[in-house]
């Protein structure tokens, strides 16, 4: 480096110098930019020249700041709303049920991976506000196994309910041997191992990153990655969770559930289930769909562009500033499928439904016959006290 600045001083780089040598002038750039993304920190725009034989992303600014206030609210609101959706629902699975199927042994793996997830927001809602992770590496890495573990095993565990839906409507009588709780039980721990065997990993490799922010050594906790970093681990994280976790499963949901209108739509089935059956499985279908697409494509599609941008496969600032601004927003909409799965818990199973009716009706009965009784109580108070009032007025006419 020291002599490539002595031989800039002294005349100016020569271009056609041998082949396949890199010339001095550019070699000086891409250390620069190296050391910039060694200590993790961003060039001013000043300092690096874009090199003549393509565009810089170091150049390219950075607008993403508006993430941590949204981060911090979006994640207070799905931290309660999510609290306590799903600890009703898991009262309800765990009180309330008493006729359980291979559907609700689904339901319940997909409360306890949201219930987990809800658990570490707080800490992620202190570390947005304060834009520093006090914590300790191993919080954070657990903090985000525990994400990945909640929006990779909610996109499988609904595609396990869909396929079992698509199984008992589509194959009736072939899907009895297979729709067994023991198997919902092995299929549940099969799809743990997998989640964790791809989220842990993804939380454990890597550590916080710190960085000199307003005189203060701030810490990061999983983000400001160099693009070295990107390279040699985090791309390949990705390209594993999104085959496996969202290509796959998306998929196997839409196939699924076409098959399912496709056999709806014959007659046999309408006559057979009738069209109060139809209008339901209909509506169930497309509460599913609705939840998974709008909850997980937005965040998995952005995220594949995000590692090309990080990765410097896709070069320019324009691609760099709306990958980033969408990619908190895309997060945002992932995370708060905490509190859209106990909708689908409702919709899906027919015996939850039963259950709270009959919790309402008997609350309701409760209700009638409580105030009958407080009725008939006051009636009885009041004929009492008219036969006193009319004691009285006897006893005062007879004294006069």
């Amino acid at each position: 480096m020291m002599k490539c600045l002595t031989e800039s001083r002294s005349s100016t780089p020569n271009f056609s110098s041998a082949p396949g040598k890199k010339p001095c002038g550019d070699t000086f750039v891409d250390t620069l930019t190296d050391l910039s993304e060694m200590y993790n920190t961003t060039l001013p725009t000043t300092s690096l020249t874009t090199s003549p034989f393509g565009n810089n992303s170091s150049n390219c600014t950075k607008n993403d700041e508006f993430k941590y206030p949204l981060y911090s609210t979006v994640f207070s609101i799905v931290f309660v709303v999510g609290l306590i959706t799903n600890v009703v629902a898991i009262y309800i699975f765990t009180c309330s049920l008493k006729l359980r199927n291979e559907t609700t042994t689904y339901m319940m793996n997909l409360v306890v991976s949201d219930l987990l997830f809800v658990c570490t927001l707080p800490l992620r809602v202190f570390y947005f506000i304060n834009q520093n992770w006090p914590f300790g590496s191993t919080l954070c890495k657990v903090s985000v196994s525990l994400f990945y573990t909640n929006m990779y095993g909610s996109m499988l565990f609904l595609t396990c309910i869909s396929v079992d839906r698509f199984l008992a409507i589509v194959y009736p009588f072939r899907s009895r041997t297979l729709r067994t709780k023991r198997n919902a039980r092995i299929v549940c721990a099969a799809v743990w191992v997998l989640v964790l065997s791809g989220s842990l990993p993804t939380g454990f490799m890597l550590d916080t990153t710190s960085k000199q922010k307003s005189k203060m050594n701030a810490t990061f906790c999983f983000e400001n990655f160099s693009s070295n970093q990107w390279k040699a681990h985090l791309s390949k994280v990705v390209i594993f969770i999104e085959t496996v976790g969202f290509i796959i499963p998306l998929l196997l949901n839409v196939c699924c559930s076409i098959m399912v209108l496709q056999t709806l739509r014959r007659p046999q089935t309408t006559s057979h289930g009738g069209k109060l059956n139809k209008t339901k499985i209909l509506r169930m279908i497309i509460v599913h769909l609705f939840i998974f697409c709008f909850c997980f494509i937005p965040y998995n599609v952005n995220l594949v562009f995000y590692a090309l941008v990080r990765t410097k496969t896709l070069k320019g600032c324009l691609v760099e500033s709306v990958v980033r601004t969408i990619y908190p927003v895309a997060l945002c909409i992932a995370v708060s499928n905490c509190c859209f799965d106990p909708i689908v818990y409702y919709f899906t199973s027919e015996t939850i439904q039963n259950s709270i009716k009959r919790k309402s009706q008997v609350s309701h009965t409760y209700d009638v016959k409580f105030s009958e009784a407080l009725q008939s109580e006051s009636s009885s108070n009041l004929q009492c006290s008219l036969r006193n009032l009319k004691a009285k007025v006897f006893h005062n006419e007879s004294s006069v």
